[in-house]
This record gives C-alpha cells, sequence and structure tokens, in this order.
C-alpha cells in the first residue's frame, strides 16, 4: 500500500482526477478499450466533475461501478443515477456503462445476467475505491451474509450482499475481480476513515475487507 497524503480534499481531488485520466489515456494508448470501475456515494463526485471534461476516447471507455444498491436508477439510493449526473456526462457521456441492476427481478435472479455484461471488459484497468468507516469497501461488509464466498479467490464475478450498515440489498464486484485489476487506488477524506485505515492493517479481511483488496494500492487521503 502507498499512502498519498493532501494538504486539503479539493487539492486532493483535483490530483487524484489527472491521475486517473492520465492511467485511462495510457491504457487507450496500448489497448483497444478500458475498464473504469468507481464506487458510488458522494465523496468522489467532485473528481467525477474533473474526468467528464477530460478529453479522452470516451467511447473506447467502459465504466463499472464497484457494487450497486438494488434499487431502480430514478432512486433517489442509485449509485447508477449519481453517476451519470457526475460522470457520464459532457465529454464522458460517450463512455458504455455496464449495469448492475435489472429491473423487476430480484438479486439472484439476475446474477448471471449482469455477470456475462462484463465478459470482455475484465481485468479492469483503472480501478477507484472508497472506504466506509467500518472498513467496508465496493458492498463488501464485515458480518455480511456473503462476504467470506466473496473474499474466495474462487468467487465469481458479483455477489448479492446484505448487510446491516447496508440499507438495502447490494450487488458487488467480489474481491478477485476488485485485486484484479492493473491499477488501483482508495480515496478516502477525514480524520475517522484515517484511523479505520490503519486499524485494518492489523485485522482480517473478514472483519476489514477493505484488507482484502489494499495491497499494491494507492491510497490519498486528505482531511
Amino acid at each position: 500500500m502507498n499512502l498519498v497524503e493532501y494538504p486539503d480534499s479539493e487539492m486532493m481531488m483535483l490530483d487524484l482526477a489527472d491521475t486517473l485520466t492520465g492511467e485511462l489515456a495510457d491504457c487507450l494508448r496500448r489497448h483497444d478499450s478500458a475498464t473504469f470501475c468507481v464506487p458510488g456515494g458522494t465523496t468522489p463526485g467532485p473528481i467525477f466533475d474533473v474526468l467528464s471534461e477530460q478529453a479522452l476516447d470516451w467511447d473506447r471507455v467502459a465504466v463499472i461501478l464497484n457494487d450497486e444498491r438494488w434499487v431502480p436508477e430514478d432512486h433517489d439510493r442509485s449509485n447508477t443515477r449519481l453517476l451519470r449526473q457526475r460522470l457520464l456526462t459532457s465529454k464522458a457521456s460517450a463512455a458504455m456503462l455496464l449495469p448492475l441492476y435489472k429491473d423487476g427481478a430480484a438479486p439472484e435472479d439476475a446474477m448471471e445476467e449482469l455477470a456475462e455484461g462484463l465478459e470482455g471488459h475484465l481485468p479492469i484497468s483503472v480501478l477507484l475505491l472508497g472506504m466506509g468507516a467500518d472498513m467496508h469497501t465496493a458492498s463488501l461488509f464485515p458480518g455480511a451474509d456473503n462476504l467470506e464466498a466473496a473474499l474466495a479467490g474462487d468467487a465469481p464475478r458479483l455477489m448479492p450482499m446484505r448487510a446491516e450498515g447496508a440499507g438495502e440489498t447490494r450487488i458487488t464486484l467480489t474481491a478477485p475481480v476488485l485485486n484484479g485489476a492493473l491499477s488501483k487506488h482508495v480515496v478516502i477524506t477525514g480524520a475517522e476513515k484515517r484511523a479505520a485505515l490503519e486499524r485494518a492493517m492489523q485485522l482480517t479481511p473478514s472483519e476489514a475487507p477493505i484488507r482484502a483488496v489494499i495491497q499494491g494500492a494507492t491510497v490519498h487521503w486528505a482531511e
């Protein structure tokens, strides 16, 4: 793990957006396409705002969320909704979104179809993760019903996940898919999450799921 500290969050968001743009551009110079995997929530919003204006060949980029709440896209808790508002706009509107939700289906019934949608888009080229104060990342929550299976080396690409702290049922990329990314970044803000990250390094992946994906990642932190 490589930790990069910034004097403030605004500088971090701008610098990280520049780093991600450069990595995507480099991938597109060497390959026909790139897969960009991003978190939901409000923290990455400023990064998305900057990225959406970058002059990349976005029509060659597939975007996928780390995880999604099992709610329709027009729901105010939908990560996909936020993604369309903050990233998949302006120049980045040309990117292809790989869905993690199917309307009218239970998560278990849609898992195979959604996983098939990832065919040809793995491994992830550039991965951006967040982390909660409970040390979860994506929807790999401590105590979640399918956590152990999602951490296993032979885990399927996608799994439904239910946990006390998760609210809605989630669908998440599993640890092997996240770890298979060619470039990994984690963005966190505030003293509480910094302390949680330090605590996580003394725990097992089951206790602190961020541990399962932190090796080889660059962690970006600002107060």
